[in-house]
């Protein structure tokens, strides 16, 4: 694999970029970092999250990658301008893809993790676009930590979700986006719990179209199926359960790598 794509998250929330990526592009090399070892960045300082945005991007770039989906809303709101000052290729990011998705003079709820929503990052883009636009941003301190403790259909998680969703609904929202990349994996639960003709917006759909840019458009129609033998998975904790919890989302069991984002290796 040479010259791969690179994409980085928390953690399994990226792999939801990642499926979209190889449902377009099927015959694309990707290298998927996550950095499990200080899962969730939701709750982290936003001066941590920068400083790990910098470590994963300079990590990355050693592994010579050709271009960079930051598969982590977290990152994308405090840290974007820090991965494309140390990347040195194209850089995609997640809320201006979103934005984009957005229709216009319609009520806005984004759900995201505490860190998100209180950047206003989405609030602030969707605004630069859509100045008169009414846009709540709510935060889910509890949705990542039980998704990615296989929580996904508990009572638990569905007591949470509640609670989130309340001052959406009582907002009157028309569109939700899903300001953080873990949250499409529980969106049988959310649909349930908004009004049928409330629009959802995932930002990877945006995102892996952004790639077009450097890929080209796709060759055949999408793949339900993805298949990950020309990516790689690196961890910085835990390879064998993160391998355990992405296999339900990748449909396969995928080999997983334990790394040093302070090591600059470069495996390709």
């Amino acid at each position: 694999m040479n010259s791969p794509l690179g994409l980085f998250d928390s953690g399994v929330g990226g792999l939801t970029v990642l499926s979209r990526l190889l449902q377009r592009h099927t015959d694309v090399s990707c290298l998927y970092m996550a950095d499990t070892a200080r899962l969730p960045y939701g709750e982290k300082q936003p001066a941590e999250i920068r400083e790990i945005a910098e470590e994963i991007v300079i990590w990355l770039s050693a592994q010579k990658v050709s271009a960079i989906l930051m598969a982590c809303n977290t990152t994308n709101s405090l840290g974007f301008d820090v991965v494309k000052k140390h990347s040195g290729v194209p850089v995609f990011g997640l809320i201006s893809a979103a934005v984009d998705m957005i229709p216009e003079g319609k009520r806005i709820g984004v759900l995201a993790t505490p860190a998100t929503a209180c950047s206003g990052a989405y609030g602030s883009e969707i605004k630069k676009l859509q100045p008169g636009a009414f846009v709540i941003e709510q935060a889910c301190p509890a949705f990542v930590p039980l998704i990615e403790a296989g929580k996904v259909a508990t009572e638990e998680l569905r007591h949470e979700a509640i609670q989130y969703v309340q001052p959406l609904l009582e907002a009157q929202v028309e569109v939700v986006v899903l300001g953080c990349t873990h949250y499409p994996l529980i969106m049988p639960l959310l649909k349930q719990l908004f009004p049928a003709n409330v629009l959802f917006v995932d930002p990877a759909v945006g995102l892996v179209k952004q790639a077009d840019k450097i890929l080209g458009e796709p060759k055949r129609k999408l793949r339900p199926i993805v298949s990950v033998s020309s990516s790689r998975f690196c961890v910085t904790s835990d390879p064998s359960g993160f391998a355990d919890r992405a296999t339900p989302w990748l449909g396969v069991r995928p080999e997983v790598q334990l790394v040093s984002l302070r090591s600059k290796a470069c495996f390709f």
